[in-house]
């Protein structure tokens, strides 16, 4: 490896030793761990917060050290964008894990080239490792480009981030201009400055605690684009009522590895099709038929055993 790596961690043990025995196999030779600290009279918090800071210092790889440890708990908007802003004070490049997003081998090699090809573009913010759709256009190139991208498992460079505003303060002047549907076209341009109304209201009003929409607001505020991996690299493993964010059924997409030398990718365009799939929610047929399925197993299961009637 060649890139510095940032992890993000919390509260979750489990999730965190699987991707950390990840980085562990990768070995990248920096190595930054921020972690938020406990919140307010949750003693669980503490225990669960120490083992996660001693799963982290299992480091037995000739590695660069850098920890962002707080006393008290500061939330999702201004815990990770803080670690960000700290990261990138000291890399000019360098890829970014939460403690949930597990990565494929190949993830950190596409994160190491994907950043070199890139690093002059000043087109290029986001380098995604995570894919929506699992596979996308895998017959003619290794990575296409996006409007969205996604932050399940990315890189970027400090370039990029200076510009992040974590107050989405042009948002309503972005929209009475129409630069989402000049940048995007009609329909993904209207669902995007919608959700993004939505999501500055809902954090606004304390509702939500997020970082992530106002990155999404920044690349669009500079016309920035994102590289996206035709496999995805990332599986989300984070899903449960422990989470923060992923507390509803449980990703579909797995990860998985690239053949190298990547094959390159030259039409540096958005692809406008996998974005509009990015921004659609799931039907409800399809996110209630896995249920279904068990359902009808467990069904099928009984019918073969003998059941003693409740009398």
């Amino acid at each position: 490896m060649i890139s510095a790596v940032l992890f993000l961690v919390f509260n979750r043990p489990v999730p965190t030793q699987i991707v950390f025995s990840r980085i562990k196999r990768a070995k990248p030779p920096r190595l930054y761990i921020s972690c938020d600290g406990p919140r307010q009279n949750n003693y669980l918090d503490h225990e669960k917060i120490e083992e996660v800071k001693d799963i982290c210092k299992a480091i037995d790889w000739p590695c660069e050290v850098k920890t962002f440890y707080r006393i008290c708990n500061y939330g999702a908007k201004i815990a990770v964008s803080s670690a960000l802003t700290w990261f990138f004070a000291n890399e000019e490049e360098g890829i970014i894990l939460e403690d949930d997003c597990l990565p494929s081998d190949s993830f950190f090699r596409f994160c190491d080239e994907m950043l070199e090809l890139h690093r002059d573009n000043e087109r290029i913010y986001l380098i995604s490792g995570y894919n929506k759709q699992q596979i996308w256009k895998n017959n003619d190139y290794d990575y296409f480009y996006s409007h969205l991208g996604g932050i399940w498992g990315w890189a970027s460079w400090k370039r990029a981030w200076s510009k992040y505003d974590a107050e989405m303060s042009n948002l309503e002047y972005m929209i009475e201009t129409n630069m989402f549907i000049n940048l995007m076209g009609n329909r993904l341009g209207l669902m995007r400055q919608e959700q993004l109304i939505e999501a500055k209201k809902l954090i606004s009003m304390g509702k939500i605690d997020a970082w992530d929409y106002q990155w999404g607001y920044t690349r669009h505020a500079n016309q920035a684009l994102s590289c996206v991996p035709s496999r995805s690299l990332i599986r989300n493993i984070g899903f449960g009522s422990d989470a923060t964010h992923t507390t509803g059924e449980p990703d579909k997409v797995m990860q998985q590895e690239l053949v190298f030398p990547l094959r390159l990718n030259l039409n540096i365009n958005p692809d406008l099709k996998y974005d509009i799939l990015f921004l659609t929610p799931t039907p409800p047929l399809f996110r209630v038929l896995p249920a279904i399925k068990r359902c009808f197993k467990k069904f099928s299961l009984c019918s073969h055993r003998y059941i003693k009637p409740l009398i």
